[in-house]
């Protein structure tokens, strides 16, 4: 990739969901000048909750609550306020996205209802990088050169509907959709439901139709792992699972150490075989379900688990097992989503192979110039907010040449090793195609601009924060302790982020003192017992 021969200056950032607001803030912090064109009329992407379904624009329904919590998804220099819950109603998180946009003065930069007709390379690109920008607002079109584009449109807008994979769908009488189209569970009383798929969405949905409807069928070809919000001692999952010190014995420890691991860590809640949802290739490591409630609606019988749709009559669904369920009323495809940028020449950011040919999830290889990013375009096993930080952290340093990308044949090659991989570990499903590692990927990203935390001379220095950062979570504020946009408030964030966590559990007020006092007078009590009943048993010696 050739340096940059001319100062970046401005920058067009496509959408202005969650990494879309983040992308301007970090193009602001490196002095450069940004415009953001939104579609709709407000902030949020996929997190803004509307009745309709819009063509072009991520859809929900109502009852979304967030899998990661607050302190593993807050952004690095701007922690959600204490009072907010741990795992945030959709509604909730948004907020936290108006605060932090007005907190940065973001909202100066957006152009709302402004939609983007094409991204292309100027005739002089091979030594400006700029690109032209058409736009279209009113009915009007518009068009406007920058000098580097961040594509932050996200990958939840497409659905992926195989319908070849369902035989018979064409004459089957009820009501079939992708679940894209589902809001809420109003107006499913008394049916029988089919819901094809076991993602988070799959689960969400089943669940929450299971309050209303007759009866709920969740169809999975390879099963899946279900895990709760909540883990020891009742913390969020993400607080104790995304650990530096996990994620050491991840890299080292043998494959199938880590699948028995796993296999006992999920299966302390309940047993999956039991419950008909153990997956068929344990050998994968592919994100688990994060669902609280699944295994008692299985428990009452309201969902019930199928294996893979063979074929769709029209009342009815034929099993890969030969078991029929009869009659289905409604389908529900939780097939998950495909992407496609159609305002980009098709050579930037595409598919083949099974693979996204993008340096590290991000810049195209082919470019002479590493003008152009897509931000957000990755599914990794946590949080994808501090992830989209990352990356518009490193883009916007590359934009301005104080980092650079090696040749195209050293990105490609990275590409193809790094797809191989991916395939090894996550297997080869259409919904693993932008999966990986969280912690290696942080760091991988944080490394490029110089924040990732260097642990041994930490401990010598400040053993007590170094600890934590093995130890404990791996949250966003790590990134922010050295290098280049250091936040003096990182290391109290850190220290301070478990009283986050309890303040909007502690609602009701409890005589703490008054408690330890009388437990610490039983552990004497039971104490002086044990050593009388030692004394007395030596005196019949």
């Amino acid at each position: 990739m050739e340096p940059l021969e001319t100062m970046v200056k401005t920058v067009a950032v496509i959408g202005a969901g969650v990494s879309g607001l983040i992308s301007l803030k970090c193009c602001v912090d490196e002095g450069l000048e940004p415009t953001c064109f939104e579609r709709t009329e407000d902030i949020g992407g996929l997190w803004r909750f509307k009745e309709s379904v819009e063509d072009g624009r991520a859809s929900i329904y109502q009852s979304v609550i967030t899998n990661t919590s607050k302190e593993m998804s807050c952004f690095s220099d701007f922690p959600m306020p204490e009072d907010f819950p741990n795992f945030l109603h959709n509604s909730k998180l948004l907020e936290y996205f108006r605060i932090f946009a007005k907190k940065f003065d973001l909202l100066k930069y957006i152009q709302f209802q402004t939609l983007v007709i094409s991204v292309k390379r100027r005739p002089d690109f091979s030594s400006s990088g700029q690109w032209e920008v058409v736009t279209q607002r009113d009915g009007q079109e518009h068009s406007k050169v920058f000098d580097a584009v961040m594509v932050c449109s996200g990958h939840h807008i497409i659905p992926h509907i195989p319908l070849g994979s369902f035989p018979g769908i064409e004459r089957f009488k009820g009501q079939y959709f992708h679940s894209r189209q589902y809001k809420h569970p109003e107006g499913f009383e008394g049916k029988r439901v089919l819901v094809i798929g076991i993602g988070n969405s799959a689960s969400d949905i089943a669940v929450e139709l299971s309050k209303k409807a007759n009866q709920v069928f969740i169809s999975t070809r390879h099963g899946s792992w279900v895990m709760g919000r909540m883990s020891k001692d009742g913390y969020p999952w993400d607080m104790m699972f995304h650990t530096r010190f996990s994620s050491m014995l991840k890299n080292i420890l043998p494959r199938t150490v880590l699948k028995w691991m796993m296999e006992q860590q999920v299966n302390r809640w309940f047993n999956h075989e039991n419950y008909g949802l153990e997956p068929h290739n344990k050998y994968l490591m592919k994100e688990p379900i994060l669902n609280d409630d699944l295994p008692s609606r299985l428990l009452y019988g309201v969902i019930k688990v199928k294996s893979k749709v063979k074929k769709l009559t029209e009342t009815s669904a034929i099993f890969e097992d030969g078991t029929v369920e009869e009659p289905i009323d409604v389908i529900i495809l939780a097939t998950g989503y495909t992407f496609s940028f159609p305002f980009l020449e098709d050579s930037f950011v595409k598919v083949e192979n099974n693979m996204v040919s993008l340096y590290k999830y991000m810049f195209p290889p082919q470019l002479k110039k590493s003008t152009l990013a897509c931000i957000g375009l990755i599914q990794p096993l946590g949080s994808i907010f501090p992830t989209v930080e990352l990356q518009a952290r490193w883009a916007t340093r590359v934009f301005k040449g104080l980092c650079s990308l090696p040749s195209e044949q050293t990105m490609m090659e990275d590409i193809i090793k790094r797809n191989e991989k991916r395939i090894d570990l996550f297997g080869e499903s259409q919904s693993q195609i932008l999966q990986t590692y969280y912690i290696d990927y942080l760091d991988e990203l944080a490394l490029e601009i110089g924040a990732k935390p260097d642990l041994l001379p930490l401990l010598l220095k400040d053993p007590k924060l170094a600890v934590k950062l093995y130890f404990g979570p791996c949250n966003s504020y790590q990134y922010r302790l050295e290098g280049p946009g250091q936040w003096e408030g990182a290391r109290n964030a850190i220290l301070t982020q478990k009283q986050r966590i309890l303040k909007p559990l502690k609602t009701r007020t409890l005589n703490t003192a008054s408690n330890s006092s009388a437990s610490f007078l039983l552990k004497i009590l039971g104490l002086l017992v044990v050593v009388v009943a030692f004394i007395f048993q030596l005196q019949w010696l």
